[in-house]
């Protein structure tokens, strides 16, 4: 039985008003964790007209009020905001940042032989899948391409009248469970006063075959691909709709090709399991289909907070794979520490490594020299073939 649907993932670059608000928050985490690798951050931010206010809860170094601004300013002036309706040097921006509640500390910190407890009780999700190379669904996958390349090229200055805030949408055809070619192609991007929308297609038309692979944009009609269709987006960013944090959840896994438990992972600090644990799922769901086990994986853990150890793991491998199910599981167990010192100490998490994850998706992403996307290594994935 031919199998055909259509299935569609988007992406939102660093310059949406929620990921200008994801970056200043993990700015937060990461300034704590550079002066403490224990600290325990939790930080949400607004950003509208000119204005940035941060929110929150911390436990660690003292950081001055006017170190933190600064480094706001820096996280507006690297995403490109110099505009009258938001610019890093004219922003208004208010902290409302303290102490962590001692009775959130008393559940998570370990003593009297007890071990780390859950920041909270909640599920994660991890997922993995033969689409692409990085083991991502492809819409996802080519909807972040497409604005991590044009963000590259606007901030080299070889992509000029393009502004920070852009989205884009991939719409594939599957058959029998596989991507085959892409069927549309929507992407909206903020731009300068005087560019028309003939030179704004022009400019970013050629974004998609560089993000795309050429086998899947074959028949693509040209009719399907929409640039702009409002007609004009001069007004963009925190000037153009408020931004919060954590509300890109869907964009920062796998496009909505697998579930979400419902926890956003910007401005968390690595004891915040809604972070850590999905993390773990995504590297355990990632080795397990790298060792050929299986060519697609979902994974679910649950955890209480105060409680060092997941309460339950479910583990659904693709349809004629699930006799190897408890094989998986099996390997998990003996291997793997799923609490949430052991997730961090195995993934190196109490680093500042968590800024650069804010845009274009937390998945999918290649590991650096710095300590950064540790989860997406294959390193273990021989343990699921023993």
């Amino acid at each position: 039985m031919n199998n055909k649907y259509l299935f569609t993932s988007e992406s939102v670059s660093e310059g949406h008003p929620d990921k200008v608000c994801d970056r200043i928050s993990d700015m937060v985490v990461d300034k704590y964790l550079s002066l403490d690798p224990f600290s325990r951050v939790a930080c949400e931010t607004l950003t509208t007209t000119n204005k940035v206010i941060l929110a929150g809860e911390t436990r660690g170094p003292k950081i001055s009020k006017d170190d933190i601004i600064n480094k706001v300013r820096n996280c507006i002036k690297d995403i490109g905001y110099d505009q009258k309706g938001f610019s890093w040097k004219t922003a208004e921006i208010d902290l409302f940042l303290h102490e962590q509640s001692s009775d959130i500390a008393m559940g998570v910190d370990s003593k009297d032989n007890k071990d780390d407890g859950a920041g909270d009780q909640g599920i994660m999700f991890g997922y993995a899948c033969t689409e692409t190379e990085d083991l991502m669904p492809a819409p996802i996958y080519y909807s972040h391409k497409i604005l991590r390349l044009m963000a590259q090229d606007r901030k080299q200055g070889t992509l000029k009248g393009i502004e920070p805030d852009s989205k884009s949408q991939v719409t594939m055809l599957y058959e029998n469970d596989k991507p085959k070619k892409v069927i549309s192609v929507v992407i909206s991007s903020q731009h300068s006063e005087d560019l028309n929308q003939e030179k704004v297609k022009e400019l970013i038309l050629p974004y998609i075959k560089k993000s795309i692979p050429e086998k899947y944009l074959e028949d693509l009609d040209s009719k399907e691909i929409y640039i702009n269709p409002t007609g004009q987006f001069i007004i963009g960013g925190p000037d153009g709709d408020t931004g919060l944090t954590g509300r890109k959840i869907i964009v920062d896994t796998y496009g909505g090709a697998a579930p979400h438990g419902g926890g956003a992972f910007s401005g968390k600090d690595p004891t915040k399991v809604d972070r850590s644990a999905a993390y773990a799922a995504r590297y355990l769901a990632k080795n397990i289909v790298a060792s050929g086990l299986s060519s697609k994986c979902l994974i679910q853990l649950a955890y209480a907070i105060g409680v060092s150890k997941p309460l339950s793991i479910f583990l659904k491998l693709n349809n004629g794979d699930e006799n190897k199910v408890e094989k998986a599981k099996k390997v998990i167990e003996q291997n793997f520490d799923l609490s949430p010192r052991g997730i961090r100490e195995m993934l190196r998490l109490n680093n500042p490594i968590y800024e650069v994850t804010s845009a274009y998706g937390h998945f999918g992403r290649k590991p650096s020299n710095k300590g950064e996307f540790t989860w997406e290594k294959t390193d273990k994935s021989e343990l699921f073939n023993q």
